[in-house]
């Protein structure tokens, strides 16, 4: 049987390319049968100071976050400070009515049909590097004027709805979240270097900043000012985390039943039931199950994967976009669990999909593209589009954004930017252009109305 020496080595080789004084990297940490086995830092946390990354590196672990927030929410409705089957609007009375009830367990399941906000506030002109508050993001929910979808229908993931999450925790204890989850979660762990990041001018020692490649194996800073309660902007480090994936096993906060809630996988309303649970993630690797959760924001990169049965867990943190921290997570266990996983099976590929010809609609001409010039506006994100001809080709702009290009693709238009991805216009009684619906990713049918003047 091999040595946990040898298997460090092997666990070290899979990060070898940035374990280097001239690019990001990650931090590793490693748990097995309630204590940890392995940390490891590799790279750098800040490649102008030349300061490596190391176990005590905070990062902001983007979704991994959700998590926490999930243990907040069940822990108090075990208080009975609320049900989860609440409307949202008994504690969030500014929020819409939509006309359908949202509950505490639709955000929780991703389930309640509220837009995404990071897609929303990229639409409405704001870009990933301006400051985003948690104030900010909840203005925008207030905004919404309707649901992608009826609750409880469909899974869809949103950002949004544990934001919402954090704002309850805040109603209904008086503490903000950031106190609530330091006095509940991290201080009872002995988790020190953890906190929600509520503010983004905080100086905070230790910190890895985050950075996206560019050409030539250069790297950019990628500037992070976020405070996405709930949904994100946790800051932790892999020492931290270890003890987080222990307390699933050896709870040390938490009663059991909470802990086993939140493994519980939601189920729509045609009883259909979804992989997600409370801010986690139910699966299965190479016959295996697995408890985890990704997370990506600006050039972070974090997954935390457990496998309950075998009472073993991996947390990676990334300080660079281009990494795949659950492929290396998952090769983290082929390492440890090699005796345990079941072989990887290959499928097979489709040859009639492959046989399939792409058709693509003819285009339209330019005096035909002309009919969709015009200014169009939603109140709900209070922005303007221009859609205008140049050339042959019809393209959206915005005061913030580069010109988008849309291409005819039969019955609507699909946009050359990831936030704006298909667009249906409509028409009145007489077949005029009045304005078209956005739709596409994590946003739904958002309505743009074409200007008069």
């Amino acid at each position: 049987m091999a040595t946990y020496a040898t298997l460090e080595a092997k666990v070290d080789q899979l990060f070898a390319e940035w374990k280097c004084p001239d690019s990001p990297g990650a931090a590793l940490a490693v748990t097995r049968d309630g204590e940890v086995i392995y940390q490891q830092g590799y790279g750098m946390a800040n490649l102008e100071y030349d300061l490596p990354i190391t176990t005590t590196s905070i990062f902001d672990i983007a979704s991994v976050s959700k998590q926490f927030a999930a243990f907040a929410i069940v822990t108090l409705s075990h208080e009975g400070k609320f049900l989860l089957d609440d409307d949202i609007r008994t504690y969030l009375p500014d929020m819409p009515d939509f006309g359908n009830i949202i509950t505490i367990r639709h955000l929780l399941h991703h389930t309640s049909g509220l837009r995404d906000w990071v897609q929303s506030l990229v639409i409405a002109g704001v870009g990933m590097e301006d400051v985003i508050s948690f104030r900010h993001i909840l203005k925008m929910a207030r905004h919404q004027n309707t649901l992608n979808f009826e609750p409880g229908s469909e899974f869809l993931y949103s950002n949004t709805g544990y934001n919402l999450l954090a704002e309850i925790v805040e109603t209904v204890t008086g503490d903000s979240f950031r106190e609530w989850t330091d006095t509940h979660i991290f201080k009872p762990l002995g988790m020190t270097n953890s906190h929600f990041h509520d503010d983004p001018q905080m100086i905070l020692k230790n910190r890895a900043y985050s950075y996206q490649a560019v050409e030539n194996g250069e790297f950019k800073h990628a500037v992070n000012n976020t405070t996405a309660l709930g949904s994100s902007s946790l800051y932790s480090t892999v020492e931290d985390l270890a003890k987080w994936i222990l307390n699933f096993d050896n709870t040390r906060i938490g009663e059991q039943t909470v802990i086993e809630q939140m493994h519980q996988c939601g189920v729509l309303n045609n009883r259909e039931q979804i992989k997600y649970a409370l801010g986690l993630n139910i699966d299965t690797y190479s016959g295996l199950q697995t408890v985890g959760h990704s997370g990506s924001w600006r050039g972070f990169r974090s997954h935390l994967m457990r496998f309950p049965d075998q009472k073993f867990g991996v947390v990676i943190l990334c300080n660079l976009d281009t990494f795949n921290p659950l492929r290396l997570a998952e090769q983290v266990a082929d390492i440890y669990l090699a005796d345990l996983l079941a072989p990887v099976e290959t499928a097979e590929p489709d040859k009639a999909a492959e046989s399939v010809e792409d058709t693509k609609p003819e285009s339209l001409a330019p005096e035909q593209l002309l009919e969709f010039e015009g200014d169009y506006y939603t109140e709900e994100l209070d922005t303007t589009y221009t859609i205008n001809v140049r050339g042959n080709q019809l393209m959206a702009q915005h005061i913030r954004h580069d010109d988008i290009l849309l291409t005819y693709a039969g019955d609507h238009f699909l946009g050359d930017a990831w936030f704006f991805p298909e667009v249906h216009f409509t028409r009145d009684e007489t077949g005029r252009v009045i304005g078209f619906k956005l739709t596409g990713n994590r946003i739904r049918n958002l309505y743009f109305e074409r200007k008069t003047y």
